[in-house]
Parts: C-alpha cells; sequence; structure tokens
C-alpha cells in the first residue's frame, strides 16, 4: 500500500478479492518467476495485500503494481498481516531498491530512485532466490499500456 494513503483505517478487513484480478508472470531473470495479480487502478493499489493470508498468496505468487511513468514511490505494510519482499523496479526492468518489510508497520518503504513497477511477494522470498537490487525482471509489454 502506498505510504500516506489514510483511506483505508487501521484494522479494516477490506481486502482485493485476488482471485477476479488479471494476473501475469513476472520473471526475474536467472532467479525465479512469480505468478502475479496486477494492480493498476487506484482501488487495487491502495488495498494492494492488506489482509491477505499466507495461504492467499502462494510462495509462488505475488501482486504487481503498475505505474505510469517511472517515479519515486513508498509503501507502508497498514492491515498488512503478514511480510512481504517489495521491489522497486525502473521502467527498463532494472530492480533499484529492496526490502523485506514488517506486518502492520506503517513506517514507509521508498523506492530511493524513480520506480515505474513494484513487486510483492511473501517475505523471505528474496533471500531465498537471492533476488537483489541490479537484478533484471522481464516486464511483459501488457504492463506498459502502449
Amino acid at each position: 500500500m502506498q505510504f500516506g494513503c489514510t483511506e483505508i483505517p487501521r484494522s479494516s478487513t477490506e481486502k482485493n478479492d485476488l482471485s477476479s484480478m488479471d494476473v501475469v508472470d513476472i520473471e526475474v531473470v536467472g532467479r525465479t518467476t512469480y505468478r502475479c495479480t496486477i494492480a493498476d487502478t487506484g482501488a487495487s493499489q491502495l488495498l494492494g495485500l492488506m489482509n491477505i493470508t499466507e495461504e492467499e498468496l502462494p510462495a509462488d505468487c505475488g501482486m504487481i503494481f503498475v505505474f505510469t511513468y517511472d517515479a519515486y514511490h513508498s509503501f507502508w505494510m497498514r492491515n498488512v498481516v503478514i511480510p512481504l519482499d517489495i521491489a522497486y523496479i525502473r521502467s527498463d526492468g532494472t530492480i533499484v531498491k529492496t526490502y523485506t518489510m514488517e506486518p502492520l508497520n506503517e513506517g514507509g518503504y521508498p523506492s530511493i530512485e524513480p520506480a515505474r513497477f513494484v513487486l510483492e511477494v511473501r517475505g523471505g522470498q528474496f533471500a531465498e532466490w537471492g533476488i537483489t537490487e541490479g537484478d533484471h525482471v522481464n516486464i511483459p509489454q501488457a504492463l506498459f499500456g502502449d
């Protein structure tokens, strides 16, 4: 969820219906591929992975946030009940910053550099696969909206 968005109150039980969202494969080159739900609307981005449990988010799945251009972003974990790994990704597919985010932590996790895409997966996945800044992600052309 983007830092600073206070439209969803603490302890809200609202969440995205992942089964109704479009999905896409996101490959971190030389590491792994995640099956990701696409968060490309304000409403889906606002809810993100709030209130999603580990049972609802298998280890090989995640969410890809799609923005219209590279910009600075910062996410937080309001109402997110499981740890998540986050990767900020430039338009050229380069990961510019990663974090492992703590559940319910409302401190911000900033991108440091402009990014157009944000990948979130279950916490610990990036360490398991050795995913870090500088790695390349194959972004499907359909996510560019061109």
